[in-house]
């Protein structure tokens, strides 16, 4: 047995070009990476690549806001001692990021939100972390947080560090609604000769599809603010390539897809409002070349002010994301398809 770190070889490609505009990046064309043991996942994301070349604008990705989240709690005697101490620390909001800045140079408190459940009351911060994904520079700047106002409320008591209401790597509705990470709109407008000459479908179908599949399918299934088809295929292949935490694909892959037909051509978009990447920390700087040299190539690697790498990545991993939902629904409207595809591919691997 050894202390040293093992390392699992998987599978990987470079994936496109993508084509993209928007408010991160506009006008470029860029290629990503994708490790995965699913090997039919690549042509599947380079057929939607292709589509962004032949549309103009490519993927319109728009970053909407950014923040990550760490909740704590605290006891209190009861509900009404809980709630006003919650009333007070919101008019603290410039005092409690002095002490956050002792605790990082780069985390900074932009919200805060409590629940109250009995005499418990639950304070979920949130931060903007700079090019960091930001899990443990929430969680640090939480731990200078909650001394901090067991002195200013000494009839709270300590409850813990974390108290669920982040939420961290699990499926709740309070993430897609406050977001967690970087929230990022994807959408491309298909015209219909490209549909059916590239996606080998019809804007129709696949806006059929969408809303008997991923709506009301997810609904019948009881899903969590998830309407979409693998969105966690996408991010899981794209975090791994890049040195992420991979457990966040299962908050990263709530997300809702769009499909609507447009003057006859096909109006196609991947909401994720829980993209959890960073271009430092987590499995960058450990080693990993392959990771480093992926990160330089998507252009992450670049002196830029602190958090634009990191919001450079999300975009590119929500691009990838769009191409790979919008191949699958696609194939999923021809009969046979998506099957005869996995057997072609995975058998020719072997």
């Amino acid at each position: 047995m050894t202390d040293q770190p093992l390392y699992a070889p998987i599978p990987l490609r470079w994936v496109g070009p993508l084509r993209f505009s928007g408010n991160v990046i506009d006008g470029e064309e860029v290629s990503v990476p994708l490790a995965t043991y699913e090997s039919p996942l690549w042509p599947s994301v380079k057929r939607g690549a292709k589509v962004s070349a032949f549309v103009d604008g490519g993927i319109r990705a728009t970053l909407v806001d950014e923040r990550m989240s760490r909740s704590v709690y605290f006891r209190a005697e009861h509900a009404g001692a809980a709630l006003a101490a919650a009333e007070d620390l919101r008019t603290r909001r410039e005092q409690m990021q002095e002490v956050v800045s002792g605790a990082s140079r780069f985390a900074r408190l932009v919200d805060l939100h409590v629940q109250h459940a009995g005499n418990l009351l639950f304070v979920r911060f949130e931060f903007t972390t700079g090019d960091a994904s930001g899990h443990n520079m929430v969680t640090l700047a939480a731990d200078h947080l909650m001394p901090w106002i067991l002195k200013l409320h000494p009839e709270l008591e300590y409850g813990s560090i974390s108290g669920n209401f982040c939420s961290d790597k699990k499926a709740t509705a309070v993430n897609g609604i406050l977001g967690r990470g970087k929230n990022v709109v994807t959408e491309i407008t298909i015209p219909r000769r490209i549909v059916q000459r590239l996606l080998k479908s019809t804007p129709e179908a696949i806006a059929r599809l969408n809303t008997e599949k991923n709506l009301i399918g997810t609904t019948l299934a009881g899903g969590l603010r998830s309407a979409n088809a693998h969105y966690a295929n996408m991010l899981l292949a794209f975090y791994l390539a890049t040195g992420q935490d991979a457990a966040n694909i299962v908050e990263g892959s709530q997300g809702i897809t769009q499909a609507e037909m447009r003057d006859g051509d096909l109006y196609f978009a991947c909401n994720l409002p829980n993209l959890i990447v960073g271009s430092v920390g987590n499995g960058k700087g450990a080693g990993l070349e392959t990771v480093e040299e992926n990160l330089r190539r998507l252009g992450c690697r670049e002196e830029r002010e602190p958090g634009a790498n990191a919001r450079r990545l999300a975009v590119l991993c929500a691009g990838a994301v769009l191409c790979g939902e919008l191949s699958l629904l696609a194939a999923q409207t021809n009969p046979g398809e998506l099957m005869a595809a996995h057997v072609k591919i995975e058998r020719n691997a072997r």
